[in-house]
């Protein structure tokens, strides 16, 4: 199972879309996400300050454009948030981005978000662990092994010798995700690695699923454990 494959089919509580001559831009978020007040107020927020980020670089770039000596092309901006899984401790969320400044091409990227519902706070995944470094000692054997052999897989066709990335990518370097085979517990994590994190722009992001084991659930925090399973 690869970290997309953990991904929920949830109904889009909003979807904001708007193309003008300088950008275009979307922004949606699930509809589980929207019943929580905090969460959408959140949210909101971050869609209004894209939404205006993305057109003010746009101008200015169009403005450059002018004065320069090279053709103005529309920016985009694109972010969709999707339900991982939703347990009775937490709203666990992924987002899959894009963005095209003028280039070549354009940049997609992966992240992640988790909503305490005992809390009431928005943390990113890796907070429920006693450290990064804990989890990346426990996950980075079989993750690391996974990732290889998922490369080799994808490269051998055109037979690269390349140790551009020969370095397994670090765990901040990733995007975790919270997942649940049941719904009740996490009992799986997902890690995303993006493009250029660990093969080329070319290769495509790169998705490992690993399930939750005494050695996982030994580097969560012990606040968080009894929504944890081992598997």
């Amino acid at each position: 199972m690869t970290a997309a494959a953990m991904v929920m089919a949830t109904s889009v509580a909003k979807a904001e879309s708007v193309k003008t001559g300088d950008y275009s831009f979307i922004y949606s978020y699930p509809a589980e996400a929207a019943a929580i007040p905090q969460l959408r107020a959140r949210l909101n927020a971050e869609d209004k300050a894209l939404k205006g980020k993305t057109a003010r670089d746009a101008a200015a770039a169009r403005r450059e454009s002018k004065n320069g000596s090279f053709p103005f092309r529309a920016y985009e901006t694109q972010k969709t948030w999707k339900v991982v899984t939703s347990t009775p401790r937490f709203l666990s969320l992924s987002s899959d981005a894009y963005e095209y400044t003028g280039g070549a091409h354009g940049n997609p990227s992966s992240g992640a978000l988790v909503w305490d519902k005992a809390r009431g706070v928005g943390i990113d995944p890796t907070q429920v662990f006693t450290s990064t470094a804990a989890l990346q000692r426990v996950i980075a054997p079989t993750y690391c092994a996974r990732l290889k052999a998922e490369r080799s897989r994808r490269l051998a066709p055109y037979k690269d010798t390349s140790d551009t990335f020969s370095q397994c990518p670090t765990l901040k370097e990733l995007t975790l995700l919270l997942g649940s085979s049941n719904r009740q517990r996490i009992d799986r994590i997902g890690l995303i690695a993006d493009p250029y994190v660990a093969g080329s722009y070319a290769e495509g992001a790169y998705e490992v699923t690993l399930p939750v084991t005494p050695a996982i659930l030994s580097a969560v925090r012990p606040a968080y454990r009894a929504a944890f399973a081992a598997r």
